[in-house]
This record gives structure tokens, C-alpha cells and sequence, in this order.
């Protein structure tokens, strides 16, 4: 493993809500840090603020307890200009391995340019055709791909422009990643054409298909103390479900294959930035 010389910017967008993006995101910080790795993280939903919140509820918690969480600096962004979230990034940034995105679930000119200047670009999904239409839309009989979506159009375009960049700034060319959530819930024969559909969009535009979280209670349970299903130590006795939940936590941290910093010691509760 090398070391990284700058922050693997990884950027979580979607613009639908409710997929589970968030709690990916928060949960992928962790691992890392767990890891060693330095993180930081820039909220940009200011009205949300579901990963700021999340993570400064890990502070508290690691406080009043009188413990050691690993976990990232954080920051929500509240800038007018494009020109102000990159400052805020160069910022927070500074001599972090990882610098991580949370963007809102909607259409916002925020989340786009962070999008457009990931490392790695993380797309959670609900496996319905309704979170489906946000990168393509499908035949009604068929369910063939008939065209791509503004969004892909926005990511692809990013995508080509990138790796002409690739060699003048020696950065990586994007890795886009539509992660799969909620998998359980899909009635079989719909499972089906969503992975065909999926497969053979994926072939056109070039991202990856990586599995998932499940839907399961245990994530909205941990948010009040921003604790994590990584913090073995500190979670208590554990049922079944929550230890698959930790293996497909586990699987799809491995299925990112992000580019990890030397060891060193985990990174501890930052505070956030004023």
C-alpha cells in the first residue's frame, strides 16, 4: 500500500433522498478511521446536516463516556459559490488521507461540483426503477435502457474530461460506484430486470455496482449516539441481524477498494469546525 499524498476526495450524491446515503457515508468514514486513515468530512446539506449531526453526536457520546471513538473532523458548508466550497475543502482537507462529501438529496449546484471532482463517486440506490430513473430510464415493456439520464449525462461528461486531466495532474481517474441498498425488499422478478437494467447501463457509462445496506432498524437506532455497528466494544450484546449487517457493512467498504495511507494509529473524536 502506498501512502496518499493528497485527500482521496470520495463524494456520496444522489439526488433522491432516503437511500441510505448518509448513514453510508458516516459508516465509511469510520471504517477508515478505524483503519488509520486521517477523514474529514464536509456536510452539504445545511438544512439536514444528517451526517454533521451524526457525527457530532459521536463527540458527545465519546465525552460523556469518557472514550475513544474514532471518527473524522467535520464541517457543514454554508457558502454562496462554488469558489467558497473549495476553499472550505483546501481547509478542512489539509493533511487529511480522505476527504468526504455527504450532499443533499436533491438537485443542488453544490453536490454536482463536488461530484464532478470526486475520486471516488458513490451513488446509493434503493433497487427500484423509481431511484433507477435518476441515472437512466427504461423501456416500459422491455425494461431495455433507452436513454441516459441528465445526471449520468453530468457524470459521464465529468468522466471524460477527468481522464484527459489524468496525466497533466497525476490524479486518478474517477471511480464511480452505484452502491445497491435495500436489496431484501425486492420482489424477485423485479430483482431481475433492475440487474439487467443495472449491468447494462454500467457497460455504457462505466461504473462499478457494488452491494449495499439492508434496511434495518439498527441504523436509525445508533444515530442519538452516533455510534456505529464498527464500535464492537461499545454497542453491547449483538443479535444475528446486526452481525450481517456488519458483514455487508464490512463487504462493501472492501467493494469501494479505496487507496488506504500507511498504518498508523486510529484517528479519534475531532471536534468540529467552527
Amino acid at each position: 500500500m502506498s501512502v496518499i499524498s493528497a485527500p482521496h476526495r470520495i463524494v456520496f450524491a444522489n439526488e433522491k433522498g432516503g437511500t441510505g446515503k448518509s448513514t453510508t457515508a458516516v459508516h465509511v468514514a469510520i471504517a477508515l478511521a478505524y483503519q488509520g486513515a486521517k477523514v474529514a468530512a464536509i456536510d452539504l446539506d445545511p438544512r439536514q446536516r444528517t451526517l454533521h449531526r451524526y457525527l457530532e453526536n459521536r463527540a458527545e457520546t465519546a465525552a460523556r463516556r469518557d472514550i475513544d471513538l474514532p471518527s473524522a473532523s467535520f464541517a457543514v458548508f454554508e457558502g454562496e459559490m462554488t469558489e467558497d466550497l473549495d476553499d472550505m475543502a483546501a481547509r478542512v482537507g489539509k493533511d487529511m488521507d480522505f476527504l468526504i462529501y455527504d450532499t443533499p438529496g436533491r438537485d443542488d449546484p453544490f453536490a454536482r461540483h463536488a461530484a464532478t471532482g470526486a475520486d471516488t463517486l458513490v451513488t446509493p440506490l434503493n433497487d427500484s426503477f423509481v431511484d433507477f430513473d435518476l441515472i437512466g430510464q427504461v423501456d416500459a415493456e422491455t425494461f431495455k435502457v433507452r436513454r441516459l439520464s441528465f445526471y449520468a449525462e453530468l457524470i459521464w461528461e465529468a468522466r471524460k474530461k477527468r481522464a484527459l486531466a489524468t496525466i497533466q495532474d497525476k490524479r486518478r481517474e474517477m471511480d464511480w460506484v452505484v452502491v445497491r441498498n435495500r436489496t431484501q425488499h425486492v420482489e424477485a422478478r423485479n430483482m431481475r430486470r433492475l440487474d439487467q437494467a443495472l449491468t447494462e447501463l454500467s457497460k455504457r457509462v462505466g461504473f462499478r455496482i457494488a452491494s449495499g445496506l439492508s434496511e434495518r432498524v439498527i441504523y436509525r437506532e445508533l444515530f442519538p449516539s452516533g455510534l456505529t455497528l464498527l464500535d464492537k466494544g461499545h454497542l453491547g450484546e449483538l443479535g444475528t441481524s446486526h452481525l450481517v449487517a456488519r458483514q455487508e457493512l464490512r463487504a462493501l467498504i472492501a467493494s469501494l477498494g479505496l487507496p488506504m495511507p500507511a498504518p498508523r494509529e486510529p484517528q479519534l473524536t475531532l471536534a468540529a469546525e467552527g
